[in-house]
């Protein structure tokens, strides 16, 4: 970890950590910085966050759904949970988005026809933490066709910057938390079905959380109780490193007091349900 001068080896290869940089930066000047810094929350994975229960699967699902909507902002978009052997995203339509893309100014449509289609895995109700991660992701999915401009490293990076744009709305905790899981024990302790595909790294997406507790104020210790054990120590020092990146930090700071015109994120727009 330590070079023989004392000096600290950086925790991942300058070319990842700047994308994450460069990722988070894409993010804020497309996706609404004002509302990031003034109402984004750092969601957990705990009872005050996802409180209340349902009979069914599938009950389970739209409750813990609608909750992930909400901390997204994205509570308005006309939506349907589905399981994935009902789901065609090729035939999926377009949806038209009323208002605000993101936040409390959006406008939902009690009268709309057509409904982004949200699959899910009901072998993810045993992991709930991926699970929250994958419908994260999928709305990151949708949200991130709305960039004018392609996401840093171009369109071979879409499922990575759509994790970190999901680690954007707040759900980082989820990702680090859900990126590996181990595979060995007996058969009964490992469902790999209940698994989520993970495409940033363990090492990244706690990286990227911790750009994100730092760029919101966030005291390390609130995240560190819960993340995995391996994974403290690693937050830790990312936090760290980060706040000696000072002209990275800057740079994504800026957005914070930029005086830019945002009437762009009130506009009406369509979100495709295809890539």
């Amino acid at each position: 970890m330590f070079d023989l001068f004392g000096k600290p080896r950086p925790l991942l290869e300058d070319a990842s950590a700047q994308w994450l940089f460069d990722g988070f930066a894409w993010s804020l000047q497309h996706f609404d910085a004002p509302l990031f810094f003034r109402d984004t929350l750092l969601v957990l994975p705990d009872n005050r966050h996802f409180p209340g229960r349902a009979d069914t699967v599938e009950g389970m699902a739209n409750l813990i759904f609608d909750q992930v909507k909400r901390y997204a902002g994205v509570s308005h978009w006309p939506t349907r949970v589905v399981l994935p052997n009902s789901c065609s995203i090729v035939e999926s339509p377009q949806v038209q988005i009323k208002g605000a893309l993101r936040g409390p100014s959006g406008i939902a449509d009690p009268q709309a026809t057509s409904h982004l289609l949200i699959p899910y895995n009901p072998q993810q109700l045993n992991n709930p933490e991926g699970l929250i991660a994958s419908f994260a992701h999928v709305l990151a999915h949708h949200l991130a066709q709305m960039a004018p401009e392609p996401p840093p490293g171009g369109i071979n990076y879409w499922p990575h910057v759509t994790e970190l744009l999901a680690i954007y709305l707040g759900f980082g905790v989820m990702f680090a938390n859900s990126a590996f899981t181990f595979r060995g024990g007996c058969g009964s302790c490992y469902n790999p079905q209940a698994n989520r595909d993970a495409y940033l790294s363990e090492q990244e997406s706690t990286y990227a959380l911790a750009i994100f507790s730092v760029l919101k104020e966030i005291r390390a210790a609130a995240i560190t109780s819960q993340l995995k054990r391996h994974l403290r120590g690693f937050f830790k020092q990312a936090v760290k490193e980060i706040g000696r990146r000072s002209e990275e930090m800057a740079r994504l700071k800026r957005w914070a007091i930029a005086d830019f015109d945002s009437s762009a994120n009130d506009l009406p727009g369509k979100v495709e349900t295809a890539r």
